[in-house]
C-alpha cells in the first residue's frame, strides 16, 4: 500500500495515543484501503465493488482515495460500459445488475464529495451513466441501474452550484429525467423530480427550460400526468416535488401565464388534501402557487406573446 498518496492517510485524533480509539478508525482506512487496491485486479473486483458499497459510509475520505488511486477509476468505468451491449436488446441479468450498481455507488460517493465532485464533473463522468437512464425496460435489473444512476446526478445537484447545472443542461439529463418520470417506479420517479427542481431552482435553468415553448410544455405534460397518476396512487414525497417545480415555474412570468390553463385541476379542487394534511410545507406550496396563478394576467414579454397561445396547438 505504500504506492497510495500520502495525503489520504488519515491521522489520529488530537491528543490521541498509537493505542487510543483512533485503532478502529487506522484499521478501517486499512481496510478501504486494501480494497481500493483490489479494485484494479479483475478476480480480485467484485469482492472489493461489494464491499466497498456497502460500507462506503464507514471509510472516512472514501472518496479521494477512490479517485486518486491508480487505475481505480478507470476499473470502475470498465465496469460501467461492459454492460452498455446489454442495455439494447435489454438482456441485463440481476448479477450484472448488482454488480455495476455497486461500481455506481462508488462514483456517487465520489460525486458526493466537496474535494472530489468538481474533478467528477470537469472529467464528464456523468456522461457514461446516460446510456442507463434512456432504457425502456421495466424489471427489476433496470430499475435498480436506473435508480442508482439517477443517485449519481441527484449527488451532484444536491449542492446548489450553477456550474453544475451548467454542464447538465449541455447533456439529455432533462430529457431523460422526464422519461423516467413518466415510466420508473415510485423511487425512481421521485429522485428524477428531484433533479428536475433542483435544476429548475438555478436561474440558469429556469431561464433554459423557460426559454422555449417545446421545453415548458415538455416538462409541463409530464407533470400534469404524474399528478393524474398521484390521484390513484398517492405518493406525498413524490407529491412534494412536483408541486415544488409547478412553483418554482410560476416564478417566469410566461410560464405563470401558461399555468392558469395548463395547470391540472385536481391540485386546485382539493384532491389532495388528505394526501397534505400532514405536510405543512407543501401545502403551504400549493397555496402560493394558485395564488400566484390567480393573479391579474401580466403583459406578454416578448412580440409572439406567451407560451398560451400554442396551447391549442
Amino acid at each position: 500500500m505504500s504506492n497510495l498518496p500520502q495525503s489520504l492517510s488519515i491521522n489520529p485524533p488530537y491528543g490521541a495515543g498509537p493505542s487510543s480509539a483512533a485503532q478502529p478508525n487506522r484499521d478501517r482506512m486499512e481496510s478501504a484501503q486494501q480494497l481500493v487496491l483490489d479494485l484494479s485486479s479483475p478476480d480480485l473486483r467484485e469482492n472489493a465493488l461489494l464491499e466497498l458499497s456497502k460500507k462506503r459510509e464507514l471509510f472516512q475520505d472514501l472518496a479521494p482515495l477512490l479517485w486518486n488511486s491508480f487505475g481505480t477509476i478507470a476499473a470502475l468505468l470498465q465496469e460501467i460500459v461492459s454492460i452498455y451491449p446489454v442495455l439494447s436488446p435489454p438482456n441485463l441479468t440481476p448479477a450484472q445488475s448488482n454488480r455495476v450498481c455497486n461500481a455506481l455507488a462508488l462514483l456517487q460517493c465520489v460525486a458526493s464529495h466537496p474535494d472530489t465532485r468538481m474533478l467528477f464533473l470537469k472529467a464528464h463522468m456523468p456522461l457514461y451513466l446516460l446510456p442507463f437512464l434512456n432504457t425502456g425496460s421495466k424489471t427489476r435489473p433496470f430499475e435498480y441501474l436506473r435508480l442508482t444512476s439517477l443517485g449519481v446526478i441527484g449527488a451532484l445537484v444536491k449542492v446548489d452550484d450553477t456550474e453544475v447545472i451548467s454542464f447538465l443542461l449541455s447533456t439529455e439529463i432533462i430529457p431523460l429525467c422526464l422519461r423516467t418520470m413518466e415510466m420508473g417506479s415510485e423511487l425512481s420517479k421521485t429522485v428524477a423530480t428531484f433533479i428536475v427542481q433542483k435544476i429548475l431552482l438555478d436561474d440558469l435553468g429556469l431561464d433554459y427550460i423557460c426559454t422555449t415553448a417545446e421545453r415548458f410544455f415538455a416538462v409541463g405534460r409530464v407533470l400534469a400526468h404524474m399528478v393524474v397518476v398521484l390521484a390513484e396512487q398517492p405518493s406525498s414525497r413524490l407529491l412534494k416535488h412536483i408541486v415544488r417545480c409547478y412553483l418554482r415555474l410560476a416564478d417566469n412570468p410566461r410560464a405563470c401565464d401558461a399555468l392558469r390553463s395548463c395547470l391540472p385541476d385536481m391540485l386546485r379542487d382539493g384532491t389532495f388534501n388528505n394526501c397534505l394534511s400532514e405536510d405543512p410545507t407543501t401545502r403551504r406550496w400549493l397555496q402560493q402557487l394558485l395564488a400566484s396563478i390567480s393573479m391579474n394576467r401580466v403583459p406578454n414579454l416578448q412580440a409572439g406573446g406567451g407560451f398560451d397561445h400554442m396551447l391549442m396547438n
